[in-house]
């Protein structure tokens, strides 16, 4: 497995030390996670590429379930092309995330269905604007096919897309064949420590195919994670390590990006995630560093806000998200741009003001923010609850409001 020495100087410069050495126990704890807890996963190719592994140990198969060792980790990781070899430089953001909607910006309201107009102009503003370093959907249309290819015709920067069909699939070969700098997009997994069947398929399909894997999580502090920075971290870290090693089992040496996506439910609203608190950004900056120490390709979240609305706040959360991913320093970042409460409006507004913001940013502008340590809880909790939820969970129950800040 590749540690970058020369990153963990650098993390531990602007992390501190307790904080890197949270980050290294944070691995270890996800590790513990795969070969003690495994993960659910019926979809035979994947089944049969884990299953070449029992005779030596480095994996078990029992009961629908795998449980992977960290000797099979390691290797799986060694085999993942780095950071310095792919195609998106350090600190890029990106408008990416997947809107049901567009925002009315005019009457103030969410609730527009997304139209291919709307596509062809969040691809052109992309190209347009240099702060600006790629791009995913931003919107969902019904049609995939025509979606990629408005998306690929009016934006030549590093694109994300999903595929879900055979046509797509196809599709998304003749693109990355033709341009190269291209992702496919994979939740792979979802809580508890399961493969999302419905997509299993396709994952295979892509990764036999040799485009680069784009592989997500979001586990929930309190309610499929612990409510610590450390809990939380190291689930979203197994569930993708998962996704890592089942991608270099089917194609040794695809490229493969580590997209955990840690996030917070906030019992304000009814246990949403809150993708304004700074302790959001902190957690996907802090999942970036340990990926880039680990060598690993990184697209995490931040930068984004928990407003309904075009509120003077919405832009504060857009200021100091990129503020502490410009200061702390990350690999790539999606959702900073347009989007509003829970990710389900898409604002062209507020896509255009944020540029504007990211623009005028710079790490002086970072809010002061406590740096976490290793919290013992988090496994303690992990150990006791197991595949259960984490929404009465003692840890979670006694420290709203203490652990994750505004």
């Amino acid at each position: 497995m590749p540690i970058n020495t020369d990153q963990i100087k650098q993390s531990t410069s602007l992390l501190g030390r307790e904080t890197v050495d949270m980050l290294m126990q944070v691995h270890q704890d996800a590790l513990w996670i795969l070969e003690n807890m495994g993960v659910g996963c019926k979809q035979p190719e994947i089944v049969a590429a884990f299953k070449k592994y029992e005779s030596d140990g480095k994996a078990i198969l029992y009961e629908d379930r795998i449980y992977i060792t960290e000797d099979l980790v390691k290797e799986c990781l060694a085999s993942v092309p780095g950071v310095a070899e792919f195609f998106v430089p350090r600190n890029s953001f990106f408008i990416g995330g997947t809107a049901p909607y567009v925002y009315d910006d005019i009457k103030g309201e969410g609730g527009i269905l997304p139209t291919i107009e709307h596509v062809k102009r969040i691809a052109q503003i992309a190209e347009q604007n240099a702060i600006v370093a790629g791009m995913g959907r931003g919107v969902k249309i019904k049609n995939d096919i025509k979606q990629m290819n408005c998306m690929a015709e009016n934006c030549s920067k590093p694109l994300y897309l999903a595929v879900t069909s055979d046509n797509a699939l196809e599709r998304a070969k003749e693109l990355h064949a033709q341009r190269g700098n291209l992702m496919i997009v994979f939740c792979l997994t979802r809580p508890p420590l399961e493969v999302n069947e419905n997509f299993s398929d396709n994952f295979v399909q892509v990764v036999q195919a040799g485009l680069p894997i784009f592989i997500s999580a979001m586990p929930m502090a309190a309610i499929s994670a612990p409510f610590c920075y450390s809990g939380v971290l190291s689930m979203t870290h197994a569930e993708v390590l998962f996704g890592l090693c089942a991608s270099q089992l089917l194609n040794p040496g695809i490229t493969a990006i580590h997209a955990g996506f840690p996030t917070i439910a906030d019992p304000r609203f009814d246990y949403n995630p809150n993708y304004g608190l700074k302790s959001h950004n902190l957690l996907n900056i802090l999942m970036a560093h340990l990926n880039m120490i680990l060598d690993i390709p990184s697209f995490q979240s931040c930068a984004t806000t928990n407003e309904e609305h075009l509120t003077p706040k919405a832009f504060e959360d857009t200021r100091n998200g990129h503020a502490l991913a410009l200061k702390y320093g990350f690999h790539m970042m999606r959702h900073p741009f347009a989007f509003l409460r829970h990710l389900i409006d898409f604002s062209f507004a507020k896509l255009e003001r944020a540029i504007q913001i990211a623009q005028e940013t710079d790490p002086n502008d970072a809010p002061e923010i406590d740096m976490p340590v290793y919290d013992e809880r988090g496994m303690e909790s992990i150990q006791k609850i197991g595949l259960g939820m984490y929404r009465d969970d003692s840890l979670t129950t006694s420290n709203f409001g203490r652990i994750f800040v505004e």
